[in-house]
């Protein structure tokens, strides 16, 4: 089916995990949301605070898996690219800071990023970036 989503082609939704936006977190919500309103994202996984308690306090809120709440978006990119039913993409929406880190460590363990604007606080950040994809 060309142009058909993953879900309406019978793939089911793309998994996708959240780093960031857990308790507190205005935009994470808003990610969230506009996930939902096609049906063809469902959360999966998360790395939701720099805060371990925090975190996983998040994913509980949120009804995820307690073995896929993280306490860093490290753990959770090296893990989720081990399971066979892993994330197949990650949606950033942390501080600006942490964008490129994050964006890094996904796309080096062959998950497709989405980040909230800006992808990095330099150009040649944004091209390392580029290169790793």
């Amino acid at each position: 089916m060309v142009g058909a989503s993953k879900a309406e082609a019978g793939g089911g939704p793309i998994r996708y995990g959240m780093v960031g936006g857990g308790q507190g977190a205005f935009i994470g919500a808003v990610h969230r949301i506009a996930a939902r309103m096609d049906n063809d994202f469902v959360l999966v996984a998360g790395a939701l605070s720099s805060d371990p308690a925090r975190a996983k306090a998040s994913a509980v809120e949120l009804g995820l898996d307690p073995e896929r709440s993280y306490a860093s978006y490290a753990e959770m990119a090296k893990a989720e690219a081990k399971r066979p039913d892993g994330i197949e993409a990650v949606a950033i929406v942390t501080p600006n800071n942490v964008h490129v880190p994050a964006a890094k460590a996904f796309l080096e363990a062959g998950i497709h990023v989405i980040c909230d604007k800006p992808l990095a606080t330099t150009l040649a950040e944004a091209k390392k970036l580029a290169a790793i994809v």
